[in-house]
């Protein structure tokens, strides 16, 4: 197949791109162990241009793998210690008054921690809903507003949020919309035995562990435009599609078992969500296009925190998972 010099160009891009972030995969793997998974679906979450939201108990490297990607990917990042007595000013920064030499007053904005690359928000969930929203608008448009007045955010800008599944006594639980602002929820548990082995010798002696830089911001900006240049064929779009509408309860596209076990559905951002993470997938796996494979691998970590059960899936011990797997497997 003959292809025109704009099309070269772009498999030319893809498959440079594709072999440095197996270079990135690599880098990230030799730091968190037996979290490949996660790896790959935070890399995708970032391709993607959107935020992830980690859910497991502590001990299992969610702040070593911000911290790792960061490095590797050339970007600044922070870390917010989330608690009940976290104010919003705490994470997005405040006015204060100064006074020059002359006697004269006015106000200068301190930055808050929201000002980074990549953020990551430690337990989210300990702190009061004012504060969690404080994110929402960096989140989705990135800027922040102060006194009326408008601050960016750096680009890229990426939130890593986590929250421990455990412990729920004291939390404030994410409200739907700051939920559906996270593109993916990740799942980590625990490593096999092979990965802690490994874990132990490495991160008890006293080799240097830190991974050198890899891509730079701006590659990442690049590479980010690079994914959504990637075409995605119809029986992929009519997979997303299918799936999506048809987990949301009530509408013409929903089966019984959605009717009965789902009280709220998916919106339209989840089907944006899974057009851009199945390039990104692709991508990473040095595919020129994405499959249907995909849009399945891709659907439970995109769509379960964006649907609620009813009191009947509670009651017949009906888990998010299991619906959402009963909804990919006509595709195949």
């Amino acid at each position: 197949m003959n292809l025109t010099q704009p099309e070269a160009d772009i498999v030319e891009r893809l498959e440079a791109t594709s072999a440095k972030m197996a270079r990135v995969r690599d880098a990230a793997s030799s730091v968190i162990f037996g979290q490949e998974h996660v790896i790959d679906l935070t890399l995708v979450t970032l391709l993607s241009g959107g935020h992830a939201l980690l859910i497991g108990v502590p001990g299992l490297a969610k702040t070593s793998l911000v911290d790792t990607l960061g490095r590797v990917l050339g970007l600044d990042n922070k870390r917010i210690q989330f608690t009940p007595d976290l104010m919003p000013s705490d994470i997005v920064g405040s006015e204060v008054l100064e006074e020059t030499g002359n006697g004269s007053r006015s106000f200068r904005f301190i930055k808050g921690p929201v000002f980074t690359q990549l953020l990551m928000a430690d337990e989210i969930n300990r702190a009061s809903p004012k504060t969690q929203s404080a994110l929402l608008q960096a989140m989705q448009e990135h800027h922040v507003t102060v006194a009326g007045h408008r601050y960016d955010v750096p680009t890229p800008f990426h939130v890593l949020a986590t929250q421990n599944p455990l412990e729920q006594e004291g939390t404030y639980p994410l409200p739907e919309a700051q939920l559906d602002r996270f593109l993916v929820q990740i799942d980590v548990t625990y490593p096999d035995m092979v990965a802690e082995r490994r874990m132990l010798f490495a991160t008890t002696g006293t080799e240097d562990r830190r991974p050198q830089p890899i891509l730079s911001a701006q590659e990442l900006l690049a590479a980010q435009r690079l994914v959504r240049q990637i075409p995605v064929g119809e029986q992929v779009v009519e997979a997303i599609l299918k799936l999506v509408r048809s987990a949301r309860p009530g509408t013409p596209d929903a089966s019984d078992r959605v009717n009965n076990y789902v009280a709220w559905g998916p919106g339209p951002r989840a089907s944006q969500a899974l057009m851009l993470a199945v390039r990104a997938r692709a991508l990473i796996d040095g595919r020129l296009a994405p499959s249907i494979d995909d849009v399945v691998a891709l659907a439970e970590p995109i769509l379960k925190h964006r649907m609620a059960l009813s009191f009947a899936a509670r009651a017949d011990d009906v888990a998010i998972t299991d619906v959402v797997a009963s909804l990919t497997k006509p595709l195949g």
